[in-house]
Order: C-alpha cells, then sequence, then structure tokens
C-alpha cells in the first residue's frame, strides 16, 4: 500500500508561501526593524547572513523621545529591544532575514525572551512597506496554524521612529565574544531554540 504523502514541516511550508507570494525585492526594502528579546543576541544572528549591510541595535515602538538603556529596561518607556537591518535585496531577501528572525527568538512567549523578562524584551516585527506587512503576517500564520497550533505572542507593527542604543550595546558579540557567550550561556538561550526549533 502506498505511503500517505508527508506532511510538509512549518518552516518548508513557510519558505514555500514566501517564496509563492512575495513580488521582487524593491529599494525600499533594504531597511527591515526587528525586536526579539534582548538586541545583543538577534544582532548576531543578522550579523551572520550574507548580504546584510550592517545592523544597528536601539530602541523602538515607544512614547520616550530620549531612550536610554536604563528608562527602556525598567519597562515605561514603550519601547522594544530592536534590530534595524539594512541589507542588499540582490543578496538576501526579507523572505530569509523573517526566517532568521524567527529562528531566533521563542514566538509564543509573552513575557520576554529566555532570561529576559519584561516588555521591553517582547517580540515585535515592525514593517516598513506593505510588502514586507504581508510577508509578516503570512509567516505568522503559517507558523500558528503548522507548528504552534496557538496565537503567536509576535505582534507586527509598521515602524516607528528607531533610536539607536549607546555605543556598548552597538556590535557587543563581535566586541565582547566572550561576555557574549557567557551571557547566552547562563541565559539558556541556545538551549531554549534547540528545544523550540529542533537544532
Amino acid at each position: 500500500m502506498p505511503r500517505p504523502p508527508r506532511r510538509p514541516t512549518a518552516i518548508a511550508a513557510l519558505t514555500a508561501l514566501l517564496t509563492a507570494i512575495a513580488p521582487p525585492a524593491q529599494a525600499a526594502d533594504a531597511l527591515a526593524t526587528f525586536a526579539g528579546g534582548c538586541f545583543w543576541s538577534l544582532e548576531a544572528a543578522f550579523d551572520k547572513l550574507p548580504g546584510v549591510l550592517d545592523t544597528t541595535t536601539g530602541y523602538t515602538g515607544g512614547h520616550d523621545t530620549a531612550p536610554t538603556y536604563e528608562r527602556v529596561t525598567y519597562g515605561r518607556s514603550g519601547h522594544h529591544e530592536a534590530v534595524q537591518v539594512r541589507y542588499d535585496p540582490d543578496k538576501v531577501d526579507y523572505e530569509t532575514l523573517l526566517i532568521a528572525y524567527w529562528h531566533s527568538i521563542n514566538p509564543i512567549d509573552r513575557q520576554g525572551q529566555f532570561c529576559d523578562v519584561g516588555p521591553s524584551y517582547t517580540t515585535a516585527i515592525y514593517t516598513h512597506t506593505p510588502r514586507q506587512r504581508r510577508l509578516a503576517e503570512e509567516s505568522r500564520t503559517v507558523l500558528e496554524q503548522l507548528k504552534f497550533r496557538r496565537p503567536l505572542a509576535t505582534e507586527v507593527r509598521d515602524a516607528a521612529t528607531f533610536y539607536p542604543a549607546e555605543a556598548v550595546h552597538q556590535d557587543f558579540a563581535r566586541q565582547r565574544p566572550a561576555d557574549y557567550a557567557r551571557y547566552r550561556r547562563q541565559c539558556g538561550t541556545d538551549a531554549g531554540l534547540a528545544a523550540i526549533w529542533g537544532r
């Protein structure tokens, strides 16, 4: 008796969907913004991707017009810790950035990410164009339906004013690799991601 066809994995389905619905990237798509817990870890994830030109850690989505790390992590600024990604759309597309983003977070945690708890550490995708919004929402729907079987905590929002973080928080993983590795180990980030994404 022939075997029934294998059900596609959530990531395979996500990749196929994004490829099918995405029109060619435009120049305006060369900027992307993501919030996903500690901005050190999210920045390091995007820095690994060929075609990413540079990344900037910072704060976005809130009402404080002069945010600092202390005020944002205190939780009353309304801001997320976030990463703004400037990329070459001829070398890396927004769909690839989305997949890298999802694999870098726990999208069902409404309290924060791993050991970082509080509103500034919750997750959101800040979209700069209608195309980015459509792709972000479609990718979230695929993961909700095929992998997690529940609504995700990650919001999709319009891009807001982005405030670069202090110099000590830029390129932290590259500038202080030992401190970053210790933070990531103590936070349980890699073990947590492996439990969610199977890697």
